[in-house]
């Protein structure tokens, strides 16, 4: 037996933890995987999830050679071919396509399979490959197109705080969020805060694991947070609390707002959340007399018609109590804004020949089934699974289903989406490649070093689009880069921030924090803004939910879904591990005793979840925890695990209202007992 070798990595997955790992390797296998110690944010441990890593990786269902189809698109029947024969097949239909329909009847679909900068969702030599054809683009839109809309309206910036300062607030609001599930390294530091005296208060539909330990919780219907918003501050200004200094040298358009916050007192704001008054005013109360107050919001929130204005109040609500220049106060929503790369050198979107117009992510089946100049003809789907993730899931899979589109899938599994594939290539894994990755909850930067060689025939997606690439006769030098090459160009950046940070550097010590000011008070002398100031919503500050507003389908469809994560799985990741599975146990849906006893349902029964889009069928489970008006769900369950379908059958392809992000939670369904 050989000795052991420890290799520092990152986690690639779609958390704002971004963790740092070390793999242990014995005689070329990987044996072990922990969190690093070292780094200050993992402290050592992973989730339950990424616990399971390694066992994943060696399941049997595991893609290790390319395929074709060879059954019924949605059957997920495929033979075995080699990789010769895949990239011969895969140049002459896109030649064939890009002859025929021109360039953009191709869409590259990146997923967050993997946040990695080469491998995963940026699109890496990926990106250059499809600008070099012309093909269409796409907007990863899924996650935080909405938040991060509302957070640049008012800060310039998606960035806000440093989570780790939430160790210094004396007051945590976690709005829509649900660390101990999903994300659960910010916990640590809500704890050191809590340990000094502070007050964490929880605001979500659903008493969460989270909810459960905070010492106060606010309970709002989906989709009007910033109502809540607006009558928190209606009650702090009432109480003369906000900071007149701070509005006047680093904010615009205080007065406007103002009267917005005089529109909403807390008996409306109760009104349209159905929080109490009582609760609502408690809590204004507590804002109003203690510095600093932090709130946390991550992607649940913005998932509604008025998601991209809830956050921008939310961005607004530290400027007026001026806990933007205290450390410990603030928003913390993401930190990607403040990771200062070189992407347009990565990207290299100067080699497309002209423009190309760009394809939501989250409105898949509109783009395969309503877009017709060109229609598109070839899709890429890589590192995500649309079958199972996107919204109006029937729409999706009647457009993956069409004759005429030539569908390429990169997978590890065998997803739901990759049932439609026409060729399925075999994608590596994150121990067995290269990666840079940042942590969208934190302020370091990760080098993933690749611990084993990959299994069977799988390669990293840069080697596919070398390859592919290269199969094309395509001259365009850049697109054969390595990765050390590519992760050099997009370290190339001037900014301050990321100033002496090399791959050099990276690979020797794993992670780097950036170089921020310390303390990082991004905002305490104004934004990013055009104006230099917080810009203040003037007029709009409540988009109610669609579908609520829509008296006659609110009518219908009485119950407001919320498809939260689960603790089991990340997105669909981790849905075909038989352990994770059974601690899961099946899809379920939830409902206040209220609720079911309205309709004669009974805990563990069957029933059927749905509108006029679609239905799941779940079991059961009368509880408490849910607020009365709401069914409760989990997402990133397999279709073909669940009967056929999940809980983005009845969720519609409509768009926020800044971001163009999805609506998973702005959806309005009926339970019934199946017959």
């Amino acid at each position: 037996m050989g000795p052991e070798l420890k290799v520092l990595g990152a986690c690639p997955l779609d958390c704002p933890d971004g963790c740092s790992w070390v793999v242990t390797v014995r005689d070329g296998e990987a044996v072990r995987l922990r969190g690093n110690p070292d780094h200050p944010y993992t402290r050592g441990a992973l989730c339950a999830k990424v616990n399971r890593w390694l066992e994943r990786a060696g399941q049997d269902d595991r893609i290790l050679h390319p395929m074709r189809r060879v059954g019924r698109k949605g059957e997920g029947r495929f033979a075995r071919i080699s990789w010769d024969e895949a990239l011969e097949e895969i140049a002459e239909r896109l030649e064939d396509v890009v002859r025929e329909h021109g360039g953009q009847a191709i869409w590259p679909y990146w997923g967050t399979g993997t946040l990695g900068y080469l491998q995963g969702v940026e699109g890496c030599s990926g990106r250059r490959f499809f600008n070099v054809l012309g093909a269409s683009g796409h907007n990863a839109d899924i996650c935080s197109a909405a938040g991060s809309a509302g957070m640049k309206a008012a800060l310039g910036s998606s960035g806000g705080m440093d989570p780790e300062d939430l160790a210094h607030a004396k007051l945590i609001v976690l709005w829509g969020s649900n660390p101990l599930t999903s994300g659960h390294h910010v916990w640590k530091f809500v704890q050191d805060a809590r340990k000094a005296g502070a007050r964490l208060v929880a605001i979500d539909p659903v008493r969460t694991k989270t909810a459960q330990q905070a010492d106060e919780h606010l309970a709002p219907l989906p989709g009007t947070d910033a109502a809540l918003a607006m009558g928190l501050l209606n009650v702090v200004v009432g109480a003369g609390a906000q900071d007149e200094e701070f509005l006047r040298d680093h904010a615009a358009g205080w007065p406007e707002f103002r009267e917005r916050i005089a529109e909403f007192p807390p008996e409306r704001a109760a009104e349209i959340t159905g929080v109490p008054v009582e609760e609502i005013t408690a809590l204004g109360e507590r804002i109003a007399r203690t510095r600093p107050t932090a709130f946390r919001a991550t992607q649940g929130l913005q998932r509604n018609a008025g998601g991209g204005t809830a956050l921008r109040v939310l961005a607004s609500f530290p400027a007026v109590t001026g806990d933007w220049k205290r450390r410990g106060g603030g928003l913390a929503f993401s930190t990607s804004g403040h990771v200062k790369l070189n992407k347009a050198a990565l990207y290299r979107d100067d080699l497309r020949q002209g423009p190309t117009r760009v394809m939501s992510m989250s409105r898949l089946g509109e783009g395969l089934l309503d877009t017709g100049d060109p229609p598109v003809k070839a899709l890429f789907v890589i590192a995500a699974n649309p079958a199972g993730s996107t919204p109006h899931q029937n729409r999706v899979r009647e457009g993956l289903a069409r004759d005429d589109l030539f569908t390429v899938v990169l997978e590890q599994f065998p997803t739901d989406t990759m049932d439609y594939a026409d060729i399925v290539l075999p994608a590596t894994m994150q121990h067995e490649h290269a990666d840079l990755h940042e942590g969208y909850g934190h302020l370091y930067l990760t080098w993933n070093e690749p611990a084993v060689a990959p299994p069977g025939e799988c390669l990293p997606t840069t080697e596919t689009f070398r390859r592919l690439a290269r199969r094309m006769g395509l001259n365009e030098p850049s697109l054969y880069d390595s990765d050390e090459s590519l992760a050099e160009q997009l370290l190339s950046s001037d900014h301050p921030w990321t100033a002496g940070i090399t791959l050099d550097r990276l690979r020797k010590e794993g992670f780097v924090r950036m170089s921020v000011p310390d303390p990082f008070l991004p905002y305490a002398e104004g934004s990013a803004t055009p104006s230099g100031r917080v810009e203040l919503p003037r007029r709009r500050v409540y988009v109610p939910p669609a579908e609520v507003a829509d008296g006659e389908r609110a009518a219908r469809y009485p119950l407001a879904l919320v498809s939260a994560a689960p603790h089991e799985f990340l997105n669909t990741q981790f849905g075909n591990n038989p352990e994770l599975r059974r601690r899961s146990g099946p899809l379920a849906v939830r409902l206040h005793p209220d609720d079911a006893a309205a309709r004669g349902l009974a805990d563990g029964q069957r029933v059927r979840v749905a509108n006029d889009r679609g239905g799941f069928d779940a079991v059961l489970r009368v509880t408490d925890q849910v607020r009365p008006g709401v069914a409760a769900t989990t997402k990133g369950h397999w279709a073909k695990f669940s009967g056929g379908s999940n809980a983005n059958a009845v969720v519609d392809e409509r768009a926020t209202d800044l971001g163009g992000g999805p609506v998973f939670h702005d959806t309005r369904v009926e339970v019934a007992a199946l017959g």
